[in-house]
Parts: C-alpha cells; structure tokens; sequence
C-alpha cells in the first residue's frame, strides 16, 4: 500500500485544509480539478461540516479527492447529526430523526447559512454513502471509537459498513435500539457508569448532573476503572474537584471498549489540545488526530507509511508547532 495521510476533523476550515494538503505535498489535478499526491492518498476521519466560516469550499475539495481517487473519508458524528437533521421521520410527518430544538438548531447553523437547500441535499446525499469505519489492511480509521461488536451490529443490520436506507437511519435515530447504540459508540464513543461502580455523580460546565463518563478506549491492556473512565475535570455537586477513582476491575462489556488490536488505529473526534506527546494522544498503535481545529486550533495530520507501530515523529505539524497554534480551552 501507499503512504496515507489521515487528516483530523475539518469543521468547515477549508484554508486550513488546504494549507495542510499542500504541506503534504497534493497539488491541484488539471483534469479532475482534485488535489491529489503523485504517491499517497488521503483519508478524512469525519467532520467536515458544523462551525467553521468555509463549509461548502471543505466540501467541494474533499468530495473531489474522494470521487477522483485520491482520498478516502469515514462518517463523522457532525455528518450522521446533519443527515437526520433533514430526515422526517417516515411515520411522523413533521417530525424529524433529529429534532429541530434550539440546541440542534444552533448545532448545524452554520452549515444551514452557508449552503443552498440544494447544496445541503447535494452533500447529505454524499453523506450517506459514506463508511462507519475503514480496514485497509495495515491500517485502520474510525471517528471516534473502533469497537468490534458495534460493527457486527451495523453489518448484520445494514448488511455493509454504511447506513444504507431511511429504515437504518430511523433505527440508528432511535434510543433503546442496538443500531442507536452502535453508531453512538462509532461515532460518538463510549461511555462508562460511574455509579454502577459507587461513585459519585457529577455537574458537568453547564450545571447539568451527569452519572457516566467518556471511555479512554485507546488506554490499551487497560482494565481499572481509574485507567478507563475520564474524570479529570469533573466537579461534585458542591463545586469540589472529583475524588480519585479507584483501581477496581471493570466488567466485560465496559473491558470491551479497548482496543488490544496490533494494528495502527486512527480516529478524531476527541479535540486534543496539547501536543501529540502524551498517551491521551497516541499508544503504540492508535493516534488521535483531532487538535480541534474547529475551535482554533491546528489541523493536523498523520503521516502512514505502513509502519507497524504509531511515531509521533509522522505528526504534521510537528509537535512543537502543534504546541504553538492550539487552543487555551475547547
């Protein structure tokens, strides 16, 4: 296999995007009009869409490189919430897979301002070709978590890596329904109980008590639910930091979520926020490459040459240029 290039998610950044694919070394085909690289191909790991000012060019440029060849892409969370967004619900006139809320309304405004009805119906419909996840042999791309069972779930139902009909994407839209919980995990990751363990709610930054918390997956080998679960800037309800989780097994299901795999494994969604230095951004085979560029930061890329294990070193940029462009806070 060729070189690949895993690039982080986009939110609508497309001189940043441009910017990095010609660090990389892709140039503007004459012919298809497509960015594309003489020896490497591309993989997005999602989000192109939500927030940033340049969404439709991000769109125009990724679609090209995936329709001429020399890229790849895997959904992202931001593209399944804008399809069923448009989605009403086949039973429900009126109503729609997404509700039309404040929150959710807010979520997708920028993607609703920047492009015409046509053009969102245009990219949704793109959207929904698009894979869960990507095995390409050496190598493996997921948005958020890559999780065996959950894609057994979605390829039973779907019968292939994708949702594939309207019927999927109700299902998918559905709490209670193991395609809901599939791509919740794909695309969204999973989370933990703390209570189930004894411990503590906690009161998230807008005030609201919450009971679970992210999985740090890519923890390989580990089994605790201190090495599992991320609580590191929780409150308890009367505004005190939140105690320090013991080293007790967590069960099966929960044990489930990591990824023992010898087999590079990439994703997003995670907005990084700090350089590539740290196991919060890469193991000894998965590499996080999302550095929340959305929110001002860089958009960074990976660079695959099918080596066995992840080098920070295949960061671009760099660590200490990371260090300099990202954010204070997410």
């Amino acid at each position: 296999m060729s070189g690949v290039d895993i690039i982080g998610d986009v939110h609508g950044h497309a001189s940043k995007l441009e910017h990095r694919l010609q660090d990389l070394g892709y140039t503007i085909d004459a012919d298809t009009g497509a960015y594309r690289h003489a020896e490497r191909s591309a993989v997005f790991v999602g989000d192109l869409i939500d927030r940033g000012p340049e969404q439709l060019r991000v769109l125009q440029i990724v679609k090209a490189m995936v329709d001429s060849g020399s890229a790849r892409m895997v959904l992202g969370n931001h593209e399944f919430n804008a399809i069923a967004y448009a989605t009403e619900h086949p039973d429900r006139p009126g109503e729609y897979l997404r509700p039309h809320n404040d929150k959710n309304t807010r979520q997708h405004a920028a993607f609703l301002e920047q492009l015409t009805a046509e053009q969102q119906r245009y990219y949704l419909d793109w959207f929904g070709t698009l894979p869960l996840w990507l095995d390409l042999g050496g190598v493996r791309v997921v948005h958020a978590c890559w999780h065996e069972p959950s894609m057994a779930v979605v390829r039973a139902v779907c019968g292939s890596d994708r949702l594939s009909g309207v019927e999927h994407l109700v299902a998918a839209s559905t709490k209670g329904d193991e395609l809901y919980d599939a791509v919740e995990i794909l695309l969204k990751g999973p989370e933990i109980s703390l209570v189930d363990y004894g411990q503590p709610a906690y009161v998230d930054k807008d005030g609201h008590r919450r009971t679970k918390a992210r999985v740090r997956w890519w923890h390989q080998g580990a089994s605790t639910l201190a090495d599992l679960a991320e609580v590191g800037a929780f409150r308890t309800a009367d505004g005190n930091p939140y105690p320090r989780l013991p080293e007790i097994e967590v069960d099966e299901r929960d044990r489930s979520f990591v990824y023992n795999d010898a087999i590079p494994l990439f994703y997003g969604h995670y907005w990084r926020q700090e350089p590539p230095v740290h196991l919060d951004d890469w193991t000894e085979y998965t590499a996080c490459v999302d550095f929340s560029a959305g929110k001002g930061g860089t958009l960074v890329a990976y660079r695959w040459d099918g080596q066995a294990t992840i080098a920070m070193q295949n960061y671009v940029p760099h660590g200490a240029d990371v260090v300099a462009q990202a954010p204070a806070e997410g």
